[in-house]
């Protein structure tokens, strides 16, 4: 027997949807180059004269589903390696993977990058050392193996952040407060809230840059095609200087859904491999702080599943309108909320509406919109924030993506299809 909460979502329709390719510029570095690319930059005379045999020398890993990065991040070692020096890699992703060192090396193992893959130790402590205090009398910390070594190098990825703006976001000035600031330097980050991140992530930055044996970053930016868009490498003095240029490159980037709104988004999948926030709010616009803004325009957004590489980490559902059965029961709160509580952002993780499946998600969503076209719903569906080349949109859209010129039209409008549980056949899968 159908309970009252589906009675009363089972007349609501579910339109006709179609597929459409968006189109966007598409700069990248072939894999086959991305080692030589890597190489050449690190062979820069002031770079390479840093690496000298015998050093114990740390590289980063972040928590990121970054494009190549376990190749990125093994021709570094081997680089390293090849100069004398002993290379080992240092989880830096603040406090995520529940904040435990076993929780931070299955992250890792998640990406790809294990001792066996990268040939070299993988440290994953959560052990600290204040190394001094910033500008403002503030505690700056990074992991002790870190700070043990010899020198350290900087691998991540730069990107505009989804809950602040500034002219450092998600980046090399990130990666060294909070990621290699493990879970106590990201807490005193963030305990300011985001209001005040653009101010203090340059600010720590600095701090450790000025008290750590920062060597250099490799860093890389992203195509809309999650592809290896340009690779940089900037020494110590150059970070703080160059880095804001690159980041303004990266939003040059940044991919965005042809349309400017709708009245319900459906996001098939979220995770910490996608964003750190579970699902890109540069993308979808559903952002959980008011210092950052841009995206889609929605009035209720329908979460159903969560990645097998979030490791049931279920940051993101706060953005959601409803979500299933299915992602409530994969979410470990013990995985999620140690990230939420040092961010601060504890919005991130509301629970929204759990829904029995797919089918009642999504039409609980249309049910309660109001002010907008009953018979003709407007429905962006994402497989995720990541990977949008190809997405589906209601019929109500159809005449208008045959004349955006950045829309072709892939399928004919058509029917939604569901199994006999009333979950998407297709579920995370637009291709």
């Amino acid at each position: 027997m159908d309970s009252i909460v589906s009675k009363l979502v089972a007349d609501v329709a579910i339109p006709k949807m179609f597929k459409v390719r968006q189109l966007f510029p598409r700069e990248r570095v072939d894999v086959r180059d991305i080692p030589d690319t890597i190489r050449g930059l690190m062979s820069r005379e002031e770079l390479v004269s840093q690496i000298r045999p015998g050093m114990k020398i740390a590289v980063t890993a972040g928590s990121r589903g970054i494009a190549n990065v376990a190749l990125i991040t093994r021709t570094i070692v081997d680089f390293v390696r090849e100069r004398g020096a002993k290379p080992f890699i240092v989880a830096a992703m603040g406090s995520h993977g529940g904040a435990t060192k076993e929780g931070q090396l299955a992250v890792l193992s998640g990406l790809g990058i294990t001792e066996e893959t990268m040939g070299c130790p993988i440290k994953a402590d959560m052990d600290v050392v204040k190394i001094g205090v910033n500008e403002e009398g503030m505690d700056v910390m990074i992991g002790r193996n870190a700070w043990e070594a010899d020198g350290i190098i900087v691998s991540c990825r730069i990107k505009p952040h989804t809950c602040f703006r500034g002219p450092y976001e998600s980046g090399i000035m990130k990666m060294m407060t909070i990621g290699l600031g493990k879970q106590a330097g990201a807490e005193v980050c963030h305990e300011a809230g985001f209001k005040y991140m653009a101010k203090y992530v340059p600010m720590f930055g600095r701090a450790i840059l000025q008290q750590a044996n920062i060597l250099f970053a490799v860093a890389v930016l992203e195509n809309a095609f999650d592809e290896t868009a340009k690779i940089i490498a900037l020494n110590h003095d150059e970070i703080e200087r160059e880095e804001p240029k690159y980041l303004e490159e990266a939003k040059a980037l940044l991919p965005k859904i042809h349309v400017p709104e709708c009245d319900v988004l459906v996001c098939d999948t979220i995770g910490k491999n996608f964003s750190g926030s579970g699902m890109d709010a540069n993308i979808t616009g559903t952002f959980v702080t008011p210092y950052a803004s841009g995206g889609l325009k929605s009035k209720r957004v329908a979460v159903l599943d969560l990645s097998d590489e979030s490791h049931h980490n279920g940051t993101g559902i706060g953005m959601a309108s409803a979500t299933t059965r299915r992602f409530f029961e994969k979410m470990d709160f013990e995985q999620t909320y140690p990230n939420v509580i040092t961010s601060t952002v504890i919005e991130n993780v509301r629970i929204p509406m759990v829904m029995k499946n797919d089918r009642e998600a999504i039409q609980v969503c249309l049910r309660t919109c109001t002010d907008n076209d009953k018979k003709n719903p407007r429905i962006v569906r994402i497989a995720n924030s990541m990977e949008i080349e190809h997405i589906y949109l209601s019929e109500s859209y159809y005449e208008e993506a045959k004349r955006n010129p950045n829309l072709v039209i892939e399928t004919e409008p058509a029917e939604m299809g569901f199994d006999g549980e009333g979950n998407l056949l297709d579920i995370g899968c637009i291709k």
